[in-house]
């Protein structure tokens, strides 16, 4: 082998730990402690034509991919993880495990990405959708269908961060006959581990949070058992070829070694900034699941162990108010994406095209690593 996994020493699972020791390998012809990376498209065979060491074409499987996909699996509880090449191709695989006809249950406030693959790539296949508020417990049960196949839980929800329950939607999604998936790309398994309360898979953009840095695109599917759900996910990652590539691997890694300091120190700052914000007289709304008022405020407190780095609001005044403060801000950046270490501002509703449901007074913020008071200072200029 090129390289052996160091574990913890003894039974230790504390995801600190796992986090912290994601890339630490030891290469026995050099000592390097981190793991290189596998460039190689293929894999020698041998005499017998076999393939001893595990690997026989990038498609099918890279020692970098691998130890990607083992130690999110461990990070999320689950028993096995399927790595790609964007957060949006992870979903797609999810939703290409369901047959022709079957149905989706989607939260009404979901990444609008997701939302156009179910309404504008599988409806064209068969596979139907429903856009509810799943907050709502009686919007979800008055959802159902006999032909309900999977309820797909984004929590928080992007971009006005509504918190779905996760342990009682799994319920009524198993009562159904139904499949629980819940994308954790904001809380990542830092604050959040659905699969401990009944998810039976959650999908990562690894572009964002376990990246962290703003230097790579990638997916993952962390699935609970090792059957039929992560089977065909797999099929479709290794049939499909929407594989990240051996570097992107190593930078998830990479990232990954800190997830759990930088976040908890996206939700510190976070923290601050929701609460200056709550109480500015030009913000009509704060959505941020960490302020007393928020509706979600306390399944959020049940089930995360922190409110994560992401805050939205509404400017008083419109669309034009929203588009100024974005325009006067010094500090933040106005740009698409998450999870880095630089904090992003973006008015939302512009980018998500014709179905937005977003308010056009919401501006989205990924709150980075920067002092907290630089980021309040320069949301106080720009709000004016």
């Amino acid at each position: 082998m090129a390289c052996r996994a160091e574990s913890p020493p003894g039974d230790i699972v504390r995801r600190e730990t796992l986090a912290a020791r994601a890339a630490h390998h030891v290469d026995p012809a050099t000592g390097a402690v981190t793991v290189p990376v596998h460039l190689s498209t293929t894999f020698e065979r041998e005499a017998d034509g076999g393939y001893p060491l595990g690997y026989t074409y990038a498609r099918a499987g890279n020692p970098n991919r691998a130890l990607l996909e083992d130690r999110l699996a461990a990070l999320e509880a689950g028993a096995g993880a399927a790595c790609f090449a964007s957060g949006m191709a992870a979903a797609g695989a999810v939703f290409h495990t369901l047959a022709t006809g079957d149905h989706v249950i989607a939260p009404s406030d979901c990444y609008h990405g997701t939302a156009a693959l179910l309404r504008d790539v599988f409806a064209r296949w068969g596979l139907e959708a429903s856009f509810v508020d799943l907050t709502d417990e009686a919007q979800l049960t008055a959802a159902l269908r006999p032909n309900t196949g999977l309820v797909w839980v984004e929590t928080p929800s992007n971009p006005l961060l509504k918190i779905t329950d996760v342990e009682r939607t799994a319920a009524i999604a198993h009562e159904a006959g139904a499949l629980c998936v819940c994308d954790n790309t904001w809380a990542t398994p830092m604050l959040q581990r659905p699969i401990e309360t009944g998810a039976d898979a959650v999908v990562h953009s690894t572009t964002k949070y376990v990246g962290g840095h703003g230097d790579l695109t990638g997916g993952a599917v962390v699935c609970r058992d090792d059957g039929e759900l992560l089977e065909g996910v797999r099929r479709a990652q290794s049939t499909y070829g929407a594989v990240p590539s051996a570097f992107d691997c190593w930078l998830a890694l990479r990232g990954m070694r800190t997830l759990h300091l930088r976040m908890r120190a996206h939700s510190e700052n976070a923290a601050r900034v929701a609460e200056f914000l709550d109480t500015h007289p030009r913000v009509e709304a704060v959505h941020y699941p960490g302020l007393p008022g928020h509706p979600g405020r306390e399944t959020a407190a049940r089930q995360m162990d922190g409110f994560g780095g992401m805050v939205s609001f509404q400017v008083a005044g419109g669309r034009d108010e929203a588009m100024r403060v974005a325009a006067g801000v010094r500090l933040f950046t106005r740009a698409t994406s998450l999870g880095g270490t630089e904090s992003l501002i973006e008015h939302r509703a512009s980018i998500e095209g014709p179905h937005t449901r977003t308010p056009q007074n919401l501006l989205r913020s990924s709150i980075g690593l920067e002092h907290a008071d630089d980021l309040i200072e320069d949301l106080a200029q720009a709000l004016g």
